[in-house]
């Protein structure tokens, strides 16, 4: 698993051993960027500068990914252990310390916010119903900036909630969907 573009480009990335933390793989993260990049409502000013936060972060791939083409900051929530250090050796070996903040918190209940973030990424363990609850905390947190854009990965199989979409692309196993918060 690497960093597909960017700063880090082809840069490896670690995960746990295990089946507990399910990386997004690279071709996943290709086109679901290449999707935030060429969309209408996307484009290059999307990343410029962004604040991401990347929930169920495991290895930090979506989040890394987001700052090696342009965010200016990412936060990583995560609170498996194993995830949680091979998500700091990652941050680590990029040299991405100052601009990547990783919090050992429950999605469910994460901390409050000391910024909202532009740009959220969530890639729960499936068909947990995880995506909603997790939006429902975040919201009440503070960490969701009005009219942010929201990617989530379901499994391909999962049925979505009612919800107007931007844009849902399938990937092998994984389903993305993106929609702005309300």
């Amino acid at each position: 698993m690497r960093i597909v573009a960017g700063q880090w480009r082809g840069r490896a990335l670690t995960a746990p051993p295990g089946q507990a933390t399910r990386p997004t793989a690279d071709r996943v993260r290709q086109a679901l960027f290449d999707m935030l990049m060429h969309a209408p409502w996307g484009g290059r000013g999307l990343l410029d500068g962004a604040t991401v936060l990347d929930g169920f972060a495991g290895t930090g791939a979506l989040g890394l990914e987001a700052l090696s083409r342009g965010a200016k900051e990412a936060v990583l929530i995560e609170r498996d252990p194993a995830a949680l250090r091979a998500l700091r050796a990652n941050v680590t070996a990029l040299g991405a310390g100052e601009r990547a903040r990783i919090l050992a918190a429950d999605m469910l209940a994460p901390p409050l916010a000391s910024l909202p973030c532009n740009l959220v990424f969530l890639d729960p363990p499936y068909r947990q119903d995880l995506v909603q609850k997790a939006l429902a905390a975040l919201k009440s947190r503070g960490w969701i900036a009005p009219d942010a854009l929201i990617v989530a990965e379901y499994a391909r199989d999962e049925p979505l909630p009612a919800m107007t979409t931007l844009a849902e692309r399938e990937q092998g196993a994984a389903r993305i969907v993106i929609w702005r918060s309300v």
